[in-house]
């Protein structure tokens, strides 16, 4: 029977399948790409693409796609076979270090947010030799960036390789000041957890909002949801385990770190979280993660959502994005040591984090908005839309001490007593864990909690390395020229904790209490919604800092302006239509029908009994009644909301518009259906309720 190390990462071109198929020469060559950098030879691209090819044929492969993440946030793939033709009449198996390098995409019907027209569909992709080649069914999947014929970049991977370089580059001129000489790189590296549902195929497919939205657009609240709090953590049920067991072992073959496995708070929610790794492959190995979740789920007769929050009352989910920087020696520049106070070092490198969330926490906003995520923010499981920093009672008050002057008396390590004498005894962590801040320092990374499920999670990692760069570089350019560097060091460090201590808040994120503290008196921003938030990307400070780095163009930031503004708009015109799809086809025939019949047996109990009052009849009947006109009403009104959508080329001013008359018009709606569904008898209620789903996988 085979162990675990025995097949991970068999599914891979990693370094052990490099090292054993490539010739020393051609290995050291590519690894300098790898790690340093270089640009790659072409003699040594061929040589890695036959032996990549015939690693890849060996284990049944007959395909290979150059694959990509365009900004649909999802992945794409246009699979080509090895097979030439051969003089005889047979086929050859070929692939070139040409093929590996470019691919040639047609690019026209990818989102691009006008950077290039309808008709100039040439693409191109380009291997990230950063990122191994992995094998997925019978298909080679090489990793790669996705630009257009003018250069501009039409995906996510892009601009996640800049941020990375431009925070590395800047990381390292701190470094230097700090007489570290042998560091080649700074890595950022994360850790996602990523949270989902799982319910069976069968409910799945009896709900239209489910099917063409991911989430629920009716529903009333069970008898039982969450309030025990007996799911989180709890026995993991049969089913459950089963495909979970089966997905680790998918996962574990790409050579993707899945950890952790746990029940999570809400009826049918789950969480998986890996090991962390660099932000690239992180961000590659989440999306396969993602995907495969949803296949394995299909083998086992369930269906993984993946929505932020598909059913109201309950927890929906995130995705908590476990950020740290790192030396490639491996040295954590956020590991505070034990003695924080007096390490220099550290305190610059989380002063630079602090400093960067408070200048562009309007960035760190945008990168989780979704018209899905907005659902989810600022709900009691989910972070408010208010970005904070949480640092803990030591950090806090190191910090103190700094901006004050004044000696620092250390916190004493609190041995933690469990009154029973056999459990072995231990030091309490000196920083807690805070579930309801946005971005929560914990011990040697931060954890940015505000994405959203189905994100991918480039795009908050974008900002936050781009923001922490920009910080990097104010500090670099100043401590560089100073004539004291101790002295400038030490008011440098004193004037940002002065300046930004507004964005730190350990108390409970929750309270509202707290967000009219953060908004009125600390003057933090509070965008509720897509719509309110995206528009802000284009604002000058924004597209300085970004274009500056080199991270974006001025034209690629637009452009994902109204990518995200435009899909914010389709996704909710979507799901109005689907509501009153719903309401006309299903729930108000079968309320009518209900109330229908109830009057016939009402009218009959009358005739077999003269004088009866049927009371619960009458009453039911008449709120029935009265909830049928209601529906109908809120239906008609959605509908001409609707009809005020499309009407102008202004994506900022429809996504206003949907936002301040679909969406509540939505809400309208829900509310008499929900109401309804409670009052009629579940054989004539069209769709699986909440109760039967949610507790619907054994």
């Amino acid at each position: 029977m085979s162990t675990v190390s025995d097949y991970f990462g068999s599914q891979v071109f990693d370094d052990r399948v490099m090292r054993a198929t490539l010739s020393a020469d051609v290995y050291a060559s590519l690894r300098k790409t790898i790690d340093e950098g270089k640009e790659l030879d072409i003699t040594v691209a061929n040589a890695v693409a036959e032996a990549m090819k015939d690693w890849a044929v060996a284990k049944g492969a007959t395909h290979f796609t150059h694959w990509f993440q365009p900004l649909t946030g999802i992945t794409a793939e246009k699979h080509d076979s090895f097979i030439a033709p051969a003089p005889d009449g047979s086929v050859i198996m070929e692939f070139s270090g040409k093929e590996l390098i470019k691919g040639e995409p047609d690019a026209s019907s990818f989102p691009s947010g006008g950077l290039r027209a309808t008709f100039e569909a040439r693409g191109y992709t380009a291997w990230d030799p950063t990122s191994y080649a992995f094998i997925k069914g019978k298909t080679l999947c090489i990793p790669t960036a996705f630009c257009s014929y003018g250069g501009h970049a039409l995906d996510k991977k892009t601009p996640l390789l800049r941020s990375m370089e431009v925070l590395s580059r800047q990381a390292l001129r701190i470094l230097r000041l700090f007489g570290n000489d042998s560091a080649k790189r700074v890595v950022s590296s994360v850790g996602p957890e990523q949270e989902y549902f799982l319910i069976t195929k069968e409910m799945y497919d009896q709900r239209p909002d489910l099917r063409f939205t991911g989430r629920t657009l009716f529903g009333a609240k069970p008898p039982k949801g969450q309030e025990l709090d007996d799911h989180y953590f709890g026995v993991i049920k049969p089913g459950v385990a089963a495909f979970m067991e089966d997905l680790n072992d998918e996962l574990w073959k790409l050579g993707i770190l899945a950890k952790t496995e746990h029940n999570e708070v809400a009826p049918a929610q789950h969480e998986l979280a890996p090991i962390y790794t660099t932000t690239n492959i992180a961000t590659d190995h989440n999306q396969l993660t993602m995907e495969i979740m949803q296949k394995v789920a299909a083998r086992h007769g369930l269906v993984c959502l993946l929505h932020e929050k598909p059913f109201a009352g309950v927890n929906g989910s995130g995705k908590h994005n476990n950020w740290s920087i790192a030396t490639d020696s491996g040295v954590n520049l956020l590991s505070p040591g034990d003695t924080p106070y007096e390490n220099a070092q550290f305190l610059l490198f989380l002063c630079a984090v602090i400093k960067a969330v408070d200048d562009y926490q309007d960035l760190l906003r945008i990168s989780v908005a979704t018209a899905g995520n907005d659902h989810r923010l600022g709900a009691n499981e989910a972070p408010p839309a208010v970005i904070s920093i949480f640092l803990g009672d030591e950090l806090d008050a190191v910090l103190r001490a700094i901006e004050t002057d004044t000696p620092y008396e250390g916190a004493e390590r609190m041995q933690m007593k469990l009154g029973v004498d056999v459990l072995p005894k231990f030091n309490r962590d000196t920083t807690d864990r805070n579930r309801t801040s946005p971005f929560a320092f914990t011990g040697n990374k931060f954890e940015f909690r505000m994405l959203g499920s189905s994100n991918s999670i480039a795009c908050a990692n974008i900002m936050l390395n781009s923001a922490v760069a920009e910080s990097l570089r104010i500090y670099a350019d100043r401590l560089e020229q100073a004539e004291d560097f101790e002295t400038a060091l030490h008011e440098m460090i004193k004037e940002t904790i002065r300046e930004h201590r507004r964005i730190i808040f350990n108390g409970n994120g929750y309270d509202e209490a707290w967000i009219r503290e953060a908004t009125q008196e600390r003057g933090l921003l509070n965008y509720r919604t897509t719509a309110d938030c995206m528009p802000h990307l284009m604002d000058p400070k924004n597209v300085r800092m970004l274009t500056s780095l080199g991270v974006f163009t001025e034209d690629e930031l637009r452009s994902r302006r109204d990518i995200m503004l435009e899909n914010y708009c389709k996704s909710v015109v979507i799901e109005a239509n689907t509501m009153i799809n719903m309401v006309h086809k299903r729930i108000a025939p079968a309320i009518t029908r209900f109330t229908a019949d109830l009057a016939a047996q009402m009218a009959a109990k009358k005739a077999a009994f003269p004088g009866l009052a049927c009371s619960y009849e009458s009453e039911l009947i008449a709120r029935l009644s009265a909830l049928t006109d209601k529906i109908v009403e809120k239906s008609n009104d959605l509908e001409k909301a609707l009809l005020g959508c499309g009407m102008t080329e202004d994506i900022v001013y429809e996504s206003a518009l949907i936002r301040d008359t679909v969406l509540p018009g939505m809400t309208e709606l829900r509310i008499p259906c929900d109401e309804a569904e409670l009052l009629t008898a579940k054989s004539y209620w069209p769709f699986p309720t909440y109760g039967d789903i949610l507790f619907s996988v054994r």
